[in-house]
């Protein structure tokens, strides 16, 4: 049988919450033995946060931390810290996203850490990097308000708002989990360990890449595709619109729902298709239609045309009409739509766990695959449930290199 991507591969896993835990769990699904380190007694703050269970470990907890195991560590005191640093001895990646210096105070900088293991992998995930806010503390939303994303989303006239896909949290897991499996990979030549680093603000930016073209954009004129006609000196909210080279809008269906809408781009090659398609044929050979430069300034008034249409169907029935006449569109899925989804569950985005106290739930599965690789998500740990097991691996490994240094 074919070993997963990163089957041997040992984490000890100090992060809390939502960023690092997603990190670590995407590493446990790639094969990793990954050990959540918690305090003993309380573990992981989302054990007990958002419950709608009574004194069960919540869906924030359960969600986020498939395919590990738990060991209960008290880091200030100083048999838990040799069996703590006899992990690091034994392992490959050390992942944590505690506050700025928190790990330092413990007594394990990067250059202790190196002392102990010169081929572990440091990985930190923290809200900023360098500069004035270096030191302050960051959420999901903080992360969103400081890296661009607030200022950017929402309509021009009202206030910032925050997107409701975790990008600070969740977003930023993957870039630090990119950046571990590519530390481990420069290893394999080097045989040494680094410093990897993540800041939340600065995975935001990276993120909103088209939203800094666009402040530059500026400088040599307004934003065509952007619904105003007024700009100032930055990139402003732009509603629904695409924000790329191709228009889009979002548009109300039939039903009247919360989530009754329908998001459509208009390509230049489907422009005929899409009026035959919405019974407005006038317009494909109309000069102040036919051509995408000729639709920038009407595009308000064009997507109000096509709402018409929109709003006589359901979503379902308007994407399947456009979509057979080559439209891109798609349904806005509320989350009771993606639960109910067979095509997520075939894919294996969805994915129902077992777990020995709360019975079972559903959890959204690894989004990328690897044929080699298959994922297989088994249940979050309970608190401390791998300690004696853990401690037992340790001891083994201790005896195996005090008879090897004896021997030689």
């Amino acid at each position: 049988m074919v070993a997963k991507a990163l089957e041997g591969i040992r984490v000890v896993d100090m992060t809390h919450v939502q960023a690092g835990p997603v990190c670590t769990q995407l590493l446990a699904w790639m094969g990793a033995d990954v050990i959540k380190i918690e305090q003993p007694g309380k573990g992981d703050v989302t054990r007990s946060q958002l419950r709608d269970v009574p004194d069960v470990d919540s869906l924030y907890f359960t969600m986020l931390n498939s395919n590990k195991r738990s060991l209960e560590l008290n880091m200030k005191a100083e048999e838990d810290k040799k069996v703590f640093e006899n992990l690091l001895r034994s392992s490959d990646v050390l992942v944590e996203n505690f506050g700025p210096g928190v790990l330092d105070r413990m007594g394990y900088t990067w250059e202790r850490v190196q002392e102990i293991n010169p081929r572990l992998i440091f990985a930190s995930l923290k809200g900023f990097g360098p500069g004035p806010l270096q030191d302050a503390k960051a959420y999901e939303n903080i992360a969103q308000a400081t890296g661009g994303g607030m200022s950017t989303t929402g309509f021009p006239d009202g206030p910032p708002v925050v997107a409701g896909a975790q990008i600070g949290d969740s977003g930023n897991a993957v870039h630090l989990f990119g950046a571990i499996c590519a530390a481990l990979f420069q290893r394999t030549h080097t045989n040494r360990g680094q410093r990897v680093q993540i800041s939340m603000r600065g995975g935001i930016l990276n993120l909103c890449r088209v939203k800094i073209r666009d402040h530059q954009r500026l400088e040599h004129g307004p934003l065509n595709e952007y619904p105003q006609d007024e700009f100032g000196d930055f990139t402003p909210r732009a509603g629904n619109a695409s924000g790329g080279g191709q228009p889009g809008w979002c548009l109300k269906t039939a039903g009247g729902g919360e989530n009754d809408y329908l998001y459509l781009v208009i390509q230049p090659q489907v422009w005929k298709p899409l009026c035959k398609t919405i019974g407005r044929e006038e317009l494909i050979e109309d000069p102040e239609y036919a051509t995408p430069e000729a639709r920038l300034p009407h595009l308000v008034e064009i997507f109000a045309m096509i709402e018409e249409w929109t709003q006589t169907r359901s979503k379902w029935d308007a994407f399947k009409e456009l979509n057979e006449a080559g439209v891109p569109c798609g349904p806005v899925y509320s989350t009771k739509d993606i639960v109910e989804d067979e095509g997520l569950w075939n894919e294996g985005m969805l994915a129902k766990v077992d777990h020995p106290e709360r019975g079972e739930y559903t959890t959204v599965g690894c989004p990328f695959t690897l044929s080699d690789t298959p994922v297989e998500i088994t249940r979050s740990p309970l608190l401390g449930e791998h300690n004696e097991e853990i401690r037992a691996e340790l001891a083994g490994k201790s005896s195996e290199l005090e008879t090897a240094n004896t021997a030689g």
